[in-house]
């Protein structure tokens, strides 16, 4: 951690707005990434299209559901950035690795536990390898891109 890092004046405004770009930029590279290595390659349906068809509460036609659910995606990738920019603001651990520790919560905290009791995912003990493996290394991009633009973002706010 660099001096100016520490010596930097807390704000709860500038770590929430840098987070949202963050989580903004690092939606993009994880939906890249899983371009490269998808968690899913039997046509089960992604969970936000689950979410967003449990939300309506009834089957919804190919756009409105694409459109809900890629709302959703995005969505919670940028709050998701938000809480991380927050968090980091105050608490500059949660930034360990590189932002790679924060991917790797974010990851036990949905896909792990959240989304299957939910009911928008399997379970953990009921995905493949290839899905778990995938999800991971997504969401190590995910988190890592979240600190690189966290930080530079933040940088330019003083």
């Amino acid at each position: 951690m660099s001096e100016l890092t520490v010596a930097r004046k807390k704000s709860l405004w500038k770590g929430l707005l840098a987070g949202a770009v963050a989580g903004l930029v690092a939606t993009a590279a994880k939906s890249v990434a899983e371009k490269f290595y998808p968690p899913r390659t039997h046509g089960e349906p992604e969970p936000p299209e689950v979410l967003a068809e449990k939300v309506a509460g009834h089957p919804l036609d190919a756009g409105t559901k694409a459109v809900a659910a890629e709302a959703i995606h995005w969505g919670f990738g940028i709050a998701a950035g938000a809480a991380y920019g927050a968090a980091a603001e105050f608490f500059p651990i949660v930034a360990d690795k590189e932002g790679a520790t924060f991917g790797l919560t974010l990851m036990a905290l949905t896909h792990d536990s959240a989304l299957p009791a939910m009911g928008l995912a399997a379970e953990p003990a009921d995905q493949t390898p290839r899905e778990h493996s995938s999800e991971a290394a997504s969401h190590v991009v995910f988190g890592v891109v979240a600190e690189r633009v966290r930080s530079l973002t933040r940088g330019l706010m003083d």
